[in-house]
């Protein structure tokens, strides 16, 4: 059993609650105390306001859950999509691969609380520049899960882990090489 949780496993798994406890925190805070949903707008900086939405669907707005079915396949779905991520964590030994994982499943926990419990997404963070918006109204779930894809995605790409413990073997001819003789 201590093998299962390692160090770096524990790291990502505390990381994990950790997102998704500051995630449902924030989200309460501003419901509550702040009474976005009334108000629906609180302009906070040149650059950034807090904007009460209820995202009924996933990613980009796609997938809509209408009714209630849909709502039960959206729960389900991300649930089976945050198993998946637990299992890799649970896998995995690299911590910057861990950190990432867990990034994605502290959002993806935080994310699919509110779906089960309101049957939508609290979003409220709304960056501009004007009246340019480069991005929609998110949460932190939300940018816990791209930033941890983007690790992922990154340290796939460009980062070579390599076991430093790991003796490097020469393979150039040695001077004891060249004396013996070749046989046939």
């Amino acid at each position: 059993m201590s093998k299962l949780f390692t160090k770096n496993r524990i790291i990502g798994l505390v990381l994990a609650l950790f997102i998704a406890g500051m995630d449902q925190l924030v989200k309460w805070y501003v419901i509550g105390p702040l009474a976005l949903r009334e108000v629906r707008n609180i302009e906070l900086l040149p650059f950034f306001d807090l904007t009460y939405v209820e995202n009924r669907g996933v990613s980009l707005g796609l997938l809509e859950a209408n009714n209630m079915e849909m709502r039960w396949l959206l729960v389900a779905g991300t649930a089976v999509i945050a198993l998946i991520v637990l299992v890799w964590i649970m896998r995995e030994k690299l911590l910057g691969d861990i950190l990432g994982l867990g990034l994605i499943l502290g959002g993806a926990i935080g994310n699919i609380r509110d779906r089960y419990e309101l049957g939508y997404v609290i979003d409220y963070a709304d960056l501009h520049i004007g009246t340019f918006r480069p991005f929609l109204v998110f949460n932190i779930a939300d940018a816990a899960i791209t930033i941890g894809v983007v690790i992922i995605l990154v340290r796939s790409f460009f980062v070579s882990d390599k076991d430093d413990t790991t003796p490097i073997e020469d393979h150039s001819p040695s001077d004891t090489d060249a004396e013996q003789p070749a046989q046939s």
